[in-house]
């Protein structure tokens, strides 16, 4: 992909505004290109996309870029994450959007070749640096559980998340604030052992001590936490809970894996909190320099709405285990 100067960056040299396309097969795998003999970085791997003309939105640049690049006509896209990577040769800043939707079957029309690979198994080399973190984000499942027992009981909590990651389930988010450390500590061991059982993984609200944080696979950290944190835990997964711009841009600046931004629509969880609705909720994902989860009374039918806006996914409480 090529891009064009279009804004100073701090240190003054120029930004180019780059569209990038991560299309989407049914079966999960995504879409490579390898960089053709003559351009920068030839011969290494990256996502299709190129850069924004005057008067381009990104999704306009995306479509034109693609119908050239790969033949193909691109039916839906959906904003994702916007990231700014600094190469030898350009600042570039990559406004990475999710193709589930298009037309024709990508053919290579400049000479590059083409792989399809499913995220988990990614066997392309070398890959652009730009396109590394990307693979991360790609294998976050689109669901996020986050745990109730203190109002459904253990007893049923426990049923219904062994049903619901026998139904596929694959991150856990075990947030209880206020219970009784013994029987916090009992049911931390069976829901990591549940998790464990199907492959799921799972976090822990910063609300708890840290010795859980790390004796499962992560945390998820508070917005107080968030605001006040140095840098990012060294655990395997980091997401954070955000509900303005200000903590989403620290939410990248620290490196989180993933964001919770809400609340979404009104939620019994938090009954005085300003509710965003979709729109806000679209405005601030926009530019989120990490995936979004969209949070706070909402359920699965809600997750073609949650893309469209930017979304990576949905995150549930009640709803998660009804």
């Amino acid at each position: 992909m090529t891009a064009a100067p279009v804004r100073p960056a701090g240190d003054g040299s120029a930004i180019v505004e780059v569209a990038v396309g991560v299309l989407i097969r049914a079966d999960g795998a995504v879409l490579f290109g390898q960089r053709p003999a003559g351009k920068p970085y030839a011969g290494w791997w990256e996502f299709p996309g190129g850069k924004l003309e005057p008067g381009e939105s990104v999704e306009q640049a995306l479509a034109r870029e693609l119908r050239e690049e790969l033949g193909i006509e691109v039916r839906a896209s959906h904003p994702w994450v916007v990231r700014e990577h600094v190469y030898p040769h350009a600042h570039v800043r990559l406004d990475f959007q999710r193709i589930v939707s298009w037309t024709g079957e990508p053919q290579a029309h400049e000479g590059q070749a083409l792989a399809w690979r499913h995220p988990s198994a990614i066997d392309l080399a070398p890959l652009l640096p730009a396109a590394i973190p990307v693979i991360a984000w790609l294998r976050l499942p689109g669901l996020l559980g986050i745990s109730c027992a203190g109002e459904l009981g253990d007893a049923r909590f426990l049923t219904r998340l062994e049903r619901r990651l026998a139904a596929g389930l694959r991150l856990v988010q075990l947030r209880e604030p206020g219970m009784a450390p013994a029987r916090f500590d009992a049911l931390f061991r069976q829901v990591r052992a549940l998790c464990a059982g199907h492959g799921a993984r799972l976090i822990i609200n910063s609300a708890h001590p840290e010795s859980y944080w790390h004796a499962c696979d992560g945390v998820n950290l508070r917005s107080e936490l968030l605001r006040s944190i140095v840098s990012r835990p060294r655990l395997p997964i980091v997401g954070a809970s955000c509900h303005d711009a200000q903590e989403l841009a620290r939410a990248g600046e620290v490196g989180v894996d993933f964001a919770l931004l809400g609340p979404v629509a009104p939620t019994p969880s938090h009954p005085d909190a300003a509710v965003l609705g979709w729109s806000a909720f679209a405005a601030l994902a926009r530019d989120a320099r990490v995936p979004v989860f969209a949070l706070g009374g909402l359920d699965e039918r809600d997750a073609v709405q949650a893309s469209r806006a930017g979304a990576h996914g949905v995150a549930m409480m009640r709803a998660m285990w009804r």
